[in-house]
């Protein structure tokens, strides 16, 4: 394989910006941020029936505004309280904790995949895919986009694919392509999967159930989404491919043969993500079950892939070192709505986008449910807890406007799903950036013009669905 120079997912010519912000600073940025926001905002609260908000029932909550706050000194008695300086630090191991369950996920995953990697398997096995693709990414990104966004619109797949970002890099390491088209490749295949949501069974069941329409009815329009959203995007990856000077490299006739040990332990991991989509759909496994499953999983990689006791046990632990950072992003994105939710502010937060919606056209309604869920989701990155905050307030007020129950759903996926791709809390996403170590301002550069084309498109098809009656 000849070598030449790897594209750092700038076009040629155009130096690289230099005010990329570390991960961590910029979540404690945005906790400082919505500490202010406390301070600001009136604390309210709706009232809940089996967790989900009863609309019409906001009500304001005294909040105690000592000054002494600010030092954490407590008092105040029931009245909700603003954030102080002992609050902000104690939100951090809180929202390690709130998120705990996850961060053992990923750092599992890392563990797995070191012991993965110490087998051979996964060097041998690309070394054979690129030989036998020809290093053509062209033809590779758009094979592995379509399944990957088949599986997060028809399965709900998305924390899943942390096991397949490391071989997404490690594959874009072989082609000489910068990491940056590595988690790109993921990150938008999977969110437009989400945002299409086709018969997505972790969102479709709690939103659509609010608004009262049969599950996965009006699949249709869902479907065209997904139709129209994954080609733009394929197109927009390649194109930047291209113009970021990547040129295909030259392979010599002969890869890395796969020995039988390689090939057993490559299917074994296929056989493995098959049963974890399966048990995840079928038996509700979450993350707990998850990192059991992982565990299992990388003892068997060990045994087939005659990596030794004290071997395994060090690329585990290596593993799991490369995954710290993407894990106390989590923790620093759970603090944030430990933060908001000390404060009783949130449920303000949602009366007041409610607001935008009411009295609107249905089109223009729709527009507004979309834009409120955008802004909702940097404070509530959570797709599911969004919807059931969210939505039962904003349906009744979507119904007055003229709107049907799946248009509701439909401008809640597009608004939850378009900000999720450049979120600045989203855990999960800065996770994944971390990994494949790619700064967060380099990806938003990056992903905010597919991410406005896609929002010109969403609101056609809102237009639409509101002249249809969808």
């Amino acid at each position: 394989m000849t070598n030449h120079p790897i594209t750092q997912g700038e076009p040629p010519g155009r130096p690289r910006r230099a005010f990329d912000v570390h991960p961590v600073l910029m979540l404690l940025s945005v906790l400082l941020l919505c500490a202010v926001l406390t301070w600001v905002l009136d604390s309210g609260a709706y009232q809940r029936v089996d967790g989900k908000v009863v609309p019409g029932t906001y009500a304001v909550i005294g909040k105690s505004m000592d000054w002494l706050h600010l030092l954490g000194v407590s008092g105040g008695g029931e009245l909700a309280r603003p954030a102080g300086l002992v609050s902000v630090l104690q939100a951090i191991p809180l929202g390690l904790v709130k998120n705990a369950s996850l961060i053992f996920m990923v750092m599992f995953v890392g563990g797995m995949f070191g012991v993965f990697k110490r087998t051979g398997a996964l060097d041998a096995g690309l070394d054979q895919l690129v030989h036998r693709s020809g290093g053509n990414v062209y033809l590779l990104a758009p094979v592995l986009m379509c399944a990957l966004a088949a599986g997060s619109s028809f399965l709900g797949l998305i924390s899943e694919y942390l096991v397949v970002l490391p071989a997404l890099v490690a594959m874009a390491e072989r082609l000489r392509l910068n990491s940056l088209y590595a988690v790109a490749m993921l990150l938008i295949a999977a969110k437009i999967g989400y945002i299409a949501s086709v018969s997505n069974p972790v969102v479709l069941p709690i939103a659509q159930g609010i608004v009262q329409v049969p599950i996965f009815s009006g699949f249709g329009m869902r479907l065209a989404v997904l139709g129209v959203f994954l080609p733009l995007g394929m197109a927009y990856l390649l194109w930047r491919i291209r113009r970021s000077g990547f040129t295909r490299a030259e392979f010599t006739a002969d890869a890395r043969p796969l020995s039988a040990r390689h090939l057993g332990v490559l299917l074994l991991l296929a056989l493995a993500i098959v049963f974890m989509v399966y048990a995840g759909r079928s038996w509700r496994w979450h993350y707990n079950e998850l990192s059991g499953f992982y565990l299992a999983v990388t003892v068997l990689l060990a045994v087939v892939g005659g990596v030794g006791a004290r071997a395994c046990a060090d690329a585990f632990i290596d593993g799991i070192k490369s995954m710290i950072l993407p894990s106390l992003l989590i923790g620093l994105a759970g603090a944030i709505h430990v933060l908001l939710e000390q404060a009783q502010i949130l449920d303000t937060v949602v009366h007041g986008m409610a607001g935008l919606i009411q009295g609107r056209s249905p089109w223009v309604g729709s527009l507004a449910i979309m834009t409120t869920e955008a802004g909702l989701d940097i404070l509530i990155p959570s797709t599911s807890a969004k919807a059931a905050i969210s939505i039962p307030i904003l349906w009744p007020i979507g119904q007055l406007s003229g709107l049907h129950g799946n248009s509701v759903v439909l401008a809640y996926l597009f608004g939850n799903g378009l900000m999720a791709t450049v979120s600045p809390t989203s855990g999960l996403m800065l996770a994944m950036l971390a990994m494949a170590k790619v700064p967060y301002g380099q990806w938003v550069r990056f992903m905010l013009p597919l991410t406005l084309a896609l929002a010109v498109i969403a609101t056609v098809f809102l237009f639409i669905a509101t002249r249809i009656g969808y």
